[in-house]
């Protein structure tokens, strides 16, 4: 594993807890961030969120990490859990290319 692998992982820890931060933050819940898990459902079984919290994260997305989810079948896909959140910023910032945000 190399200097560039470890960074990426660790990049994308962090990046994971501050969505995790994100999300507690602009729907005001009652919960550490660090107990929602990367994979769990953010709706139905999982954090039982509904479409008006969806609503909340697409803008606390776009504020905190300059991403635009642009419709809502791009919504169902990268709203299922923290992890797909992460691979989407991270997608986004590699088509901004370097120095972009």
């Amino acid at each position: 594993m190399g200097y560039s692998d470890v960074h990426t992982m660790d990049n994308a820890g962090s990046l994971s807890s501050e969505v995790k931060v994100a999300i507690v933050r602009c729907l005001r819940m009652p919960i550490k961030p660090e107990e929602i898990e990367d994979e769990m459902p953010l709706f139905d079984e999982g954090l039982g969120l509904d479409s008006i919290d969806a609503l909340e994260i697409v803008l606390e997305l776009q504020r905190s990490f300059s991403v635009e989810i642009s419709d809502e079948q791009v919504g169902k896909r990268v709203l299922r859990s923290v992890s797909t959140i992460v691979a989407f910023i991270e997608s986004q910032r590699a088509a901004a290319g370097p120095g972009g945000h």
